[in-house]
């Protein structure tokens, strides 16, 4: 996590099994560390965001339970052609009986490719 000037400007919301209290950093960002699952960290999240979208980071098993709550309308994926070793299926858990994914946009350069989706339930 950020050391100095923490870029985000607004509260941050970690999923976490262990319980911590918040971290405050200088440029506006505070790191709220929820332990009580990821429908409590969506509802603060939105709860601090108001009117405005809530995002949500992480790897592969943190999209993965969001996706399979129905927690999530869109989302972005980053594909880099970097290799880092083992990892895990992105969609493993991703019931394609009942969620539809939609591309509905795609940035692309020579190094990176940005995918977006929406989901929707079939």
């Amino acid at each position: 996590m950020c050391e100095e000037d923490c870029p985000f400007h607004t509260p941050v919301f970690v999923v976490t099994h262990e319980k911590r209290d918040p971290w405050e950093r200088p440029g506006g960002t505070t790191f709220h560390f929820v332990n009580d699952g990821i429908e409590s960290a969506l509802d603060q999240a939105r709860g601090a965001a108001g009117d405005r979208d809530v995002r949500i980071a992480g790897g592969g098993e943190t999209i993965q339970e969001y996706l399979d709550t129905g927690l999530v309308d869109e989302f972005s994926i980053t594909l880099a052609p970097v290799l880092f070793g083992t990892g895990i299926r992105l969609f493993d858990r991703v019931a394609p009986d009942r969620l539809a994914l939609n591309q509905v946009r795609t940035v692309s350069s020579t190094r990176v490719t940005h995918l977006t989706y929406t989901v929707g339930e079939r």
